[in-house]
């Protein structure tokens, strides 16, 4: 049982929306050290970094560790709440917009000394740190950990590049329901294991709380749908006319950890390492996840049974790291 101390905070982003924010402490917590922010990737939210189905969740072991720890839900995820804003938005809002408002936000309420905070990307919320990162006219973030996340994308699985071959109809066809499919599905994953091997593996992920595991399911949004169709077609980003890859490349610094699930077919490790392949900073670090024997895909790096042991106590380390020495 976790003593951690958990408070929800509501961020109004400027665009007619309160984000979610959850900040988790534990009495173990290092005040001279940076706050991590958690930001989930498409089509989930925030839930799932609170919640392991056998284990200790990310939130927490990272808080037991010391660090002052903050989820975020940008606009229509999770928690977030519409204030009259438009569910009509891009990538630009969401890793600008919405994150640049949150580290505003975090560094205002933190029970930490920091001036500037490390962030924590999954899938397409790497994405959007690398945006704070590059683009943001004064980006306050000290170190960037990357898990599953593409800066350029050369390679994609091909089931993929299927759903998004045409960014126009994949920014027409709405998609709803996607939370009450995975109820459905998940629980029958164990009899035919091979239909979702790209995202989790129901040998090593404990599937009898169906119902739990989905509530980090969002359906997808048919505008950032084109935009990453657009994406998958030219390799880079192109933000405003900026060139996200070239960007990252000239400007930032920070210290970079790529994390990399050996199984993963949403984003594959050519991919997850395309941030450290462009990135001039002097510390790239990459964090392996997975064996011969047993394969890690996208979902298993925050629910395997595996989780902790091999993604989140490394990556506590290396965060620890890259504190500054008093």
């Amino acid at each position: 049982m976790s003593d951690c101390a958990i408070a929800r905070h509501h961020v109004p982003n400027g665009g007619g929306w309160r984000l979610g924010l959850k900040q988790t402490v534990a009495p173990a917590l290092r005040r001279e050290w940076r706050p991590v922010v958690i930001v989930p990737g498409y089509g989930m939210n925030a839930f799932i970094f609170g919640y392991h189905p056998r284990g200790r969740s990310m939130e927490v072991a990272l808080a037991e560790a010391g660090f002052e720890v903050w989820s975020l839900d940008v606009r229509n995820q999770g928690e977030s709440i519409c204030d009259g804003g438009s569910r009509r938005y891009g990538l630009k809002d969401l890793g600008l917009g919405d994150l640049g408002a949150a580290i505003d936000y975090i560094l205002g309420h933190t029970h930490t000394t920091a001036t500037a905070v490390d962030t924590l990307g999954c899938s397409l919320g790497a994405t959007l740190c690398f945006m704070q990162a590059a683009l943001a006219e004064r980006p306050r973030i000290g170190a960037l950990v990357a898990m599953g996340g593409a800066l350029r994308v050369e390679e994609v699985h091909p089931l993929l590049r299927l759903a998004l071959k045409s960014p126009r109809l994949a920014g027409w066809i709405p998609i709803r329901g996607t939370r009450r499919l995975a109820e459905v599905v998940l629980p029958r994953l164990r009899h035919v294991p091979w239909l979702l091997s790209t995202y989790l593996h129901p040998g090593i992920v404990d599937l009898s709380k169906a119902s739990v595991l989905a509530r980090t399911v969002e359906d997808p949004n048919r505008h950032l749908n084109r935009e990453l169709g657009e994406w998958l077609r030219t390799k880079d980003l192109i933000i405003d006319g900026r060139n996200l890859t070239e960007e990252f490349a000239a400007r930032v610094r920070c210290p970079l950890l790529c994390v990399v699930a050996n199984g993963d077919g949403i984003v594959t490790p050519r991919a997850a390492l395309s941030a450290r392949e462009h990135g001039r900073m002097a510390v790239k670090d990459v964090l392996d996840v997975g064996t011969d024997e047993i394969r890690i895909a996208h979902a298993d790096l925050f629910i395997s049974d595996y989780a902790e042991e091999w993604l989140f106590k490394p990556m506590a380390a290396w965060l620890v790291r890259q504190q500054p020495v008093a």
